[in-house]
């Protein structure tokens, strides 16, 4: 599970902005919102808000690096083009196997070096004092390198910087690094990045040609939340007749996938809606992602979705049939905005900018004794006055004005 993430002059966010999963459990509100393992509380779900064009697609797209960049992927990773320094900072927190680890590392974009790089475990006693068992590290600006492994320090000041330690030396060799690098890859492929505006069906395909329990509850997933659908599935043996031009093997397998709306059958790609693709491309990211336990990043959760909709997705993560799958998505959907029956203070996020800076930042900063915000705060209304700043103010009839 992500604990947080730290990102420094990466993409919109020229200044560190720090992303914390962590549960406030001063809030006794909704046990089954976050996950408890030992001395750390991590929450299931969160959703961002903000203006367009201040950063929450920008957010997304750190992350999606990050992956790339754990998988041994080519990094877009770029630095803000308005500050005059080339080099982006990471800082990640996780669980793997109940313990707390931190893996951080400094990339030049336009060098496409790596300079900095620092792997450590996190552990915490039972007064909550911290402290961090160093495993590597690889400062090749400052000239620091450590390693617990003795052997493997004598090797860091003479690697390559055109990737990240675990791909540039053989892991096989270091008993530390191979489980190091076990670590990272697999926090890597548990993180999946779905932009609403632009969703494939290549899960879900995968997903319905397996015509198992789990396709089973993929589609009854999707029946729930369409009222007229009476089944979907993939249909191997489709007659593509009609689609003889269509040459591309991706699209033709969309053209595969088969609706029922009373009794009749048809190509799901031609006549459902706008809605019910986005929703079934979606839902069997949430099927794979609630069984594999995996970290579902979403930007524009709520692209044609009924604003019901995407409550019960949030309700279903937040839930104790799901216990380390998390689920972190952008939205404009107001209706999320519920600290009543819904979300912990900590789940709601905001972004917003000025002339000088992008900014990411959490609601549970406004405290009721200051700002008047409390758990039974009617949230929307307090956003739509402006209290958090994350909220557009146009005024389009101006423009006209001069006519």
């Amino acid at each position: 599970m992500l604990i947080s993430v730290k990102i420094n002059n990466c993409f919109a966010f020229n200044e560190e902005v720090e992303f914390s999963l962590k549960a406030d459990l001063r809030t006794k509100k909704f046990p089954f919102n976050y996950y408890t393992n030992g001395n750390v509380n991590v929450l299931k779900s969160v959703v961002i808000y903000g203006p367009n064009n201040t950063g929450k697609t920008n957010f997304i797209k750190c992350i999606r690096e990050i992956k790339n960049t754990l998988l041994n992927k080519k990094s877009y990773l770029m630095a803000n083009i308005f500050k005059n320094n080339d080099v982006s900072s990471i800082e990640l927190k996780f669980l793997d196997k109940s313990e707390i680890y931190s893996y951080s590392y400094k990339y030049n974009w336009l060098k496409r070096e790596y300079l900095y790089e620092k792997f450590s475990q996190l552990i915490i006693d039972e007064h909550k004092n911290e402290k961090e068992k160093i495993y590597f590290l690889r400062d090749i600006v400052n000239n620091q390198f450590a390693s617990i492994d003795q052997e493997l320090e004598k090797t860091l000041s003479i690697l390559s910087k055109d990737n990240i330690l675990i791909y540039t030396l053989d892991a096989e060799r270091f008993p530390i690094l191979k489980d190091i690098k076990n670590m990272l890859v697999s926090f890597g492929e548990k993180i999946v990045v779905i932009d609403m505006n632009n969703t494939n069906d290549q899960k879900e395909i995968e997903i319905l040609k397996e015509n198992s329990k789990r396709s089973k509850k993929l589609v009854e997933l999707i029946k729930s939340a369409d009222l007229y659908l009476d089944n979907l599935y993939y249909d191997e043996n489709a007659d593509l007749s009609f689609a003889q031009d269509v040459k591309e093997e991706e699209f033709r397998e969309k053209l595969k996938l088969v609706s029922v709306y009373k009794k009749q059958k048809m190509p799901s790609f031609l006549y459902d809606s706008v809605g019910t693709r986005k929703f079934s491309c979606l839902a069997a990211y949430i099927i794979d992602g609630l069984k594999k336990e995996k970290i579902l990043f979403v930007d524009e959760v709520d692209s044609s979705l009924h604003f019901k909709l995407t409550r019960a997705i949030f309700s279903l993560y937040n839930n104790d049939v799901n216990q380390k799958a998390q689920l972190i998505c952008t939205s404009h959907d107001v209706s999320l905005l519920d600290c009543k029956r819904l979300f912990r203070k900590e789940q709601i996020w905001f972004t917003d900018k000025n002339d000088y800076t992008t900014k990411l930042y959490s609601l549970k900063n406004y405290l009721a004794n200051e700002d008047g915000v409390r758990s039974d705060s009617d949230i929307y209304d307090l956003y739509s006055k402006g209290l958090f700043d994350a909220i557009p103010e146009p005024n389009l009839m101006e423009i006209f004005d001069e006519e």
